[in-house]
């Protein structure tokens, strides 16, 4: 293992999607309520969920597009990959990888998805540009907004000592800030802001 491999975390080990707190529903109501329109909209082929964590939204997504093909990549982590196991489909793969450097024809995916992933890669420029190279037509991207993200934290009593910051968060946007990201490798066709999060769909290629 390398440096770099020791300080890029696989993500949070909260389950956001399985939580029985009535904040923390009402809050992803609204967050998948917003992704749910905007993945509609985009209506993709085949997607490549980057950063799929434990694959609650990469299952959900094969499942909702039948026989066409959906692959979730996330780092190494034995937790993840048993979590894979439960959620096998004919049209789901999932596979260990890093974003940085996909090996994927350009186009090969109608949409390629980072759901509150950015904010963890230590380039994510470069992981934007992969993103916007291996998709034919759409990216759907979500991040926590900040500094809204860390007050909150901070309202809750949570991470004090790192100024509210999430562990494993490296990059850390505004809307605005992120607009200008992604308008970097296309053409911004929605925002959304779920509270407390920045969403968009992106028009590649």
């Amino acid at each position: 293992m390398t440096a770099t491999d020791q300080v890029v975390p696989t993500g949070n080990t909260f389950d956001k999607y399985g939580s029985t707190n009535p904040v923390v529903r009402r809050l992803m109501a609204g967050f998948e309520r917003e992704l749910a329109d905007l993945l509609h909209r985009a209506a993709p082929e085949s997607i490549l969920d980057v950063g799929c964590g434990e694959g609650v939204l990469s299952e959900r997504w094969a499942e909702q597009l039948g026989d066409r093909p959906v692959v979730g990549i996330d780092l190494q982590d034995p937790k993840l990959e048993a979590e894979w196991e439960r959620r096998r489909r004919p049209n789901l793969q999932f596979r260990v990888m890093r974003a940085e450097n996909l090996p994927f024809e350009a186009g090969q995916f109608d949409l390629a998805t980072a759901i509150e992933v950015l904010e963890h890669v230590p380039d994510p420029e470069h992981t934007v540009a992969e993103m916007a190279r291996v998709a034919g037509r759409h990216l759907l991207v979500s991040v926590p907004r900040e500094p809204l993200w860390r007050g909150l934290n901070l309202a809750r009593g949570a991470y004090v000592q790192s100024l509210g910051n999430t562990p494993g968060h490296v990059n850390h946007w505004s809307r605005r800030g992120f607009v200008r990201l992604l308008a970097r490798h296309g053409r911004v066709i929605e925002v959304r802001s779920p509270f407390p999060w920045t969403m968009l769909l992106v028009a590649v290629g």
